[in-house]
């Protein structure tokens, strides 16, 4: 029988192939854009994400409360289960403390347990990335959130969950298990119906729409971490000390929204709009495989996580450039050097305790110098 991690690679291998295979064959559009019957501008996938953030949220305050009404304030009784990491509680919190003595019949909250984040935790990483997505480009939101991509993608998580799941085995885990299945059932309909209603306009390739989306990608990556190390790793006590980050990350994107509502006057050449073309097929290529890479990385097991992450940047660069002549190859390859070495030093000066923080804060100064070098190399091409 395949270990865990060697059942994580296989998943990330198979879910990239399948990715290459179906991404492809994608049409160039989605389906038109459909109002609400009030003509109401419909939710977009990240007001549906802030929801499922809300739950997750509450699900750790009731926690709480059956910990310390039913369970004599110790989590032992499962955190034996797991690694170290885990149910950090803010147990000594007056205010938290007042709910749990007023909360009635509290053994009922014992679903709390592993069991209600079982089922919102896929729905969480999908809307996440549909809300990346949308943010790049709506027309891409309508095209994938439509696409047989999103169970595929529901599938590959799932996969990795339960795979993850029964390697933490607890007493919990078959209902776990059996949670995350119907889970995997329930979100894709969701997202398609979140990406059919869309009516946004497709947005066009700018400089300044890269930047702002670098500064999003970082931003929304990092409320990301923080709700994983705060709800569901179960570590409530965690949360005043994150708030201030959490705090400026709603800044960033509430910023990154206001001038997004402006009128764009930045340009595009040539180098910018393969750049972007880029970016949008490798979200569109990541999709599926994206978490299969990610516990492969965790698991140690870099090796077939980097192969298949290079196949899928590499099949993204092709269609980028292709057509396109020599020289805007050079700029992009400048533009490729100067953000990787960016993303070195942002890497090293990131802190954490978790390596997906250097990884974003690599993954976003790549992003906003390359744009910046792009943009700087289409000026001189047209000199």
């Amino acid at each position: 029988m395949l270990s865990g991690p060697l059942l994580v690679d296989a998943t990330a291998a198979a879910s990239t192939v399948a990715a290459l295979a179906v991404a492809p064959r994608l049409p160039a559009r989605g389906p038109a854009p459909t109002e609400g019957r009030s003509g109401r501008r419909a939710p977009g996938p990240g007001a549906v994400l802030a929801a499922v953030t809300a739950l997750i949220y509450l699900n750790q305050l009731l926690f709480t409360v059956y910990v310390l009404r039913v369970r004599d304030g110790d989590p032992g009784f499962i955190a034996r289960y797991l690694p170290p990491g885990w149910f950090a509680l803010a147990d000594h919190d007056r205010a938290i403390g007042w709910i749990a003595a007023h909360t009635p019949a509290p053994q009922l909250l014992a679903p709390t347990v592993l069991r209600v984040q079982a089922f919102l935790e896929l729905p969480f990483v999908l809307l996440m990335f549909m809300t990346l997505v949308r943010l790049l480009d709506p027309a891409l939101h309508r095209r994938l959130g439509t696409s047989p991509l999103i169970p595929l993608a529901a599938g590959s998580y799932t996969a990795v969950f339960c795979t993850v799941e029964w390697g933490l085995h607890n007493p919990y885990t078959g209902q776990d298990i059996a949670i995350r299945i119907a889970s995997a059932l329930a979100t894709p309909p969701l997202i398609r119906a979140l990406a059919r209603r869309d009516d946004s306009p497709g947005r066009p390739a700018t400089t300044r729409g890269l930047l702002l989306f670098g500064a999003a990608l970082w931003a929304v990556g990092h409320l990301v971490l923080d709700v994983y190390d705060t709800a569901l790793l179960y570590n409530l006590g965690h949360l005043p000390g994150r708030l201030p980050g959490m705090l400026t990350a709603l800044a960033v994107l509430a910023a990154v929204r206001l001038v997004g509502r402006r009128p764009d006057r930045s340009d595009a050449g040539p180098a910018v709009e393969s750049l972007a073309a880029g970016l949008r097929w490798t979200f569109t290529l990541f999709l599926v495989p994206a978490l299969a890479i990610r516990y492969g990385v965790g698991f140690g097991h870099v090796q077939v996580s980097g192969l298949c992450a290079l196949a899928l940047l590499a099949a993204a660069a092709a269609p980028a450039l292709r057509g396109r002549p020599a020289r805007v190859g050079v700029a992009l390859a400048a533009a490729a050097a100067a953000g990787l070495a960016a993303a070195a030093v942002a890497a090293q000066a990131a802190t954490g305790p978790y390596y997906e923080t250097a990884l974003l804060a690599a993954m976003a100064a790549l992003l906003v110098t390359a744009t910046a070098t792009a943009a700087v190399a289409d000026r001189v091409l047209t000199l």
